[in-house]
């Protein structure tokens, strides 16, 4: 049987997709790995445990399938930072997106002319995400470490090095890290001398669709197969839900979330810094991104419900609750910054807040209430894109939520839009497929799935009108609050 892997290297686990040449899945193989937050801020990873569930991943579909795969198509998570040295060893644990130690370089650089033009150059929000305020903390709190550095890279380029003994970035990955020129396709060279190193310190840039098959010998016991490099996460997921054409968006809900819509040129609005990251030489995937979406639900179980070890059927018994509960939540709202929040706002100094609480509500409440707060923050970040773009006709959906049915209905009801669920498998690692499949000659455009019955969930026109009107209230309590959010962060700084 002749397949691609896509393969999606996540925050919190390896994600395989095995494809038929009718672009049907067949199979799929997930190993995860742990986050260590030793301290206040930090979210480390040792990579040589994702390089491990990489390994397992391609030899788990290998073994189920009994022969090699034609290609293998690259996702990967964005903003990771690992230090190497000259003999390539990882010098110390890997940062991961969500390390927030650089806040503080973070809001400088955020509110300085350098920083809009850095901004504008790269398609990066200037954020403690992007290895760029990365290192520049380290300049400032590891200058010994920053000495010993030969390479920065990311785990995607950690994982190509060990295959092939070459450093390679593909522009998708790069134009994620603050320190590219999405414009020019090159290192840029402000933003290098910002975060003290050279271009010499990082990768040669390469496209989507480059592919290498002179594996090292140790690897893999002589696998031949080509390994395409492919692109981030992100813009993969709009590929693998087939939002790529004008006015469909694609919304993930995983850990965390996003909303993104392909554009030919790249999309800037420096209030909101939405972000602009190359897909290919045609395309990019413009948009914003939440910290808190599946994680927040994870934290309601276990700290409000009181449930230790999660199960399948603990978020089944929440959604159900959820569902018997109508719209609005009873006049509670929730503002979902438990971990800080990415865009439009950009503020890692707010926090969770229940608004309206009264003798009326019980669990089924607070349990509606967070996941209408996480699709008011998706909502936002929609009305930031669409007032830079264009008009969003509907949105392709992507991430664990979309085995939830009432959270998709949510979605809908929230931002008017119609849903379309093209297929429930990781649309990141299928979007690397389909870039292997176009990179290796086997079709001349992306290919589509063989879903011809993609499933349509569309808005309830009485609760969006109610929804629209407690989407105000979500907008303004966080202008409110925010002064005395952050007087709070401080205080127990």
């Amino acid at each position: 049987m002749k397949y691609l892997i896509g393969l999606d290297i996540g925050t919190g686990s390896t994600k395989a997709v095995a494809l038929n040449l009718h672009y049907k899945p067949i199979a799929t193989s997930q190993f995860y790995y742990p986050t260590d937050s030793l301290k206040p801020g930090y979210s480390e990873q040792n990579p040589e445990f994702i390089w491990e569930a990489f390994v397992l991943c391609i030899k788990e579909l290998k073994s189920k399938l009994q022969t090699e795969p034609l290609a293998i198509g690259l996702s990967s998570a964005m903003h990771s930072l690992i230090l190497v040295d000259e003999t390539h060893n990882v010098l110390a644990p890997m940062m991961t997106w969500a390390d927030s130690r650089s806040f503080e370089e973070a809001k400088q650089l955020k509110d300085s002319e350098i920083g809009i033009e850095v901004y504008k150059a790269s398609g990066t929000p200037i954020h403690s995400m992007s290895p760029l305020c990365k290192l520049i903390w380290l300049q400032k709190n590891e200058p010994d470490l920053i000495g010993k550095t030969k390479k920065f890279i990311s785990i995607k380029e950690y994982i190509w090095f060990k295959l092939f003994g070459e450093y390679r970035i593909d522009y998708s990955i790069a134009s994620c890290t603050g320190l590219f020129n999405i414009h020019t396709k090159t290192w840029n060279e402000q933003a290098l001398a910002l975060a003290g190193i050279t271009a010499k310190q990082l990768s040669i840039p390469v496209s989507a669709d480059y592919f290498n098959s002179n594996l090292l010998p140790e690897v893999f016991n002589g696998l031949n197969t080509k390994f395409v490099i492919g692109a981030s996460d992100g813009c993969l997921a709009n590929l693998g839900s087939e939002a790529t054409e004008k006015g469909i968006a694609a919304v993930t809900i995983g850990t965390s979330g996003a909303l993104r819509l392909a554009s030919s040129k790249p999309v800037f609005n420096p209030s909101a810094m939405t972000f602009s990251y190359i897909l290919d030489e045609k395309t990019y995937i413009c948009g914003g991104p939440i910290n808190n979406g599946g994680s927040t639900l994870q934290w309601l179980l276990k700290n409000i419900f009181k449930k230790e070890n999660l199960r399948a059927e603990d978020y089944l018994d929440l959604f159900k609750q959820v569902e018997a509960t109508d719209s609005g939540s009873n006049g509670l709202i929730f503002l979902p910054y438990l971990t800080g929040e990415r865009a439009p706002i950009w503020d890692s100094e707010t926090c969770g807040t229940f608004f309206g609480l009264n003798l009326g509500h019980a669990q089924k409440h607070l349990a509606r209430a967070v996941l209408e707060g996480i699709c008011y923050a998706l909502n936002d970040v929609l009305k930031a894109v669409e007032h830079s773009s264009e008009t969003i006709k509907r949105i392709h959906v992507s991430g664990g939520f979309v085995h939830s049915k009432i959270w998709m209905q949510i979605l809908a009801d929230v931002t008017g839009k119609e849903l379309i669920l093209v297929l429930e498998e990781d649309a990141s690692a299928v979007g690397a497929a389909y870039l292997a499949a176009k990179a290796i000659g086997l079709t001349d455009n992306y290919p589509v799935s063989e879903n011809q019955k993609p499933e349509l969930i569309k808005p309830d026109l009485k609760n969006h009108i109610r929804h629209q009107k407690n989407f105000l209230l979500f907008k303004q309590l966080y202008a409110n609050l925010s002064v005395t959010m952050h007087q709070l962060y401080h205080l127990n700084a």
